[in-house]
């Protein structure tokens, strides 16, 4: 009996060349780092040690219910309104404040990780601006200030999202 099986020629082969399967292999090895990155990223806030400067402005439009204790990095922040005027307690500093009114949070410094690994450090300053009641919530225009330029979805690791906040 004669052998029928054919020999493929090299032009004949199936399958993905080599410069090809490394390219793949890179996209995926980059994939499931990213993937690892946004599952693993966290942000500690500690006290801010030093005087810095705020070049860089991410502005927030926000909503915090009225009674419901909010913490913003470790700032705990409530709020109870009346009529135009609102009462807030930040951090145990209590305030009374009127439409338009700005309240300025102490600055902070945070510390991004990523996998356990520090990626990013860089001081902050948070400035909430009373813009009025709605039911039982008060609204504000909330500036996040940063002493280093960060990405905008790290800023939003700080929020909670029972703020509800959008960007403005």
């Amino acid at each position: 009996m004669a052998d029928t099986t054919k020999t493929p020629k090299p032009e004949e082969k199936a399958g993905w060349s080599t410069g090809t399967k490394a390219l793949v292999g890179v996209i995926v090895l980059v994939l499931v780092i990213g993937t690892l990155a946004i599952f693993t990223l966290s942000v500690a806030v500690v006290e801010s040690q030093s005087d810095s400067e705020f070049p860089y402005t991410t502005t927030y439009r926000v909503s915090l219910p009225d009674g419901v204790p909010v913490t913003i990095g470790n700032s705990h922040i409530l709020v109870a309104s009346y009529n135009d005027e609102l009462f807030c307690d930040v951090d145990g500093t209590k305030e009374k404040m009127v439409v338009g009114q700005q309240r300025v949070i102490s600055p902070r410094h945070a510390i991004v990780t990523v996998a356990g690994i520090s990626a990013i450090e860089t001081d902050f300053q948070i400035t909430l601006t009373y813009l009025g009641s709605t039911g039982s919530t008060a609204n504000f225009d909330m500036s996040v200030k940063t002493s280093r330029q960060i990405p905008e979805f790290v800023i939003s690791k700080l929020i909670p999202s029972s703020m509800n906040a959008r960007p403005a």
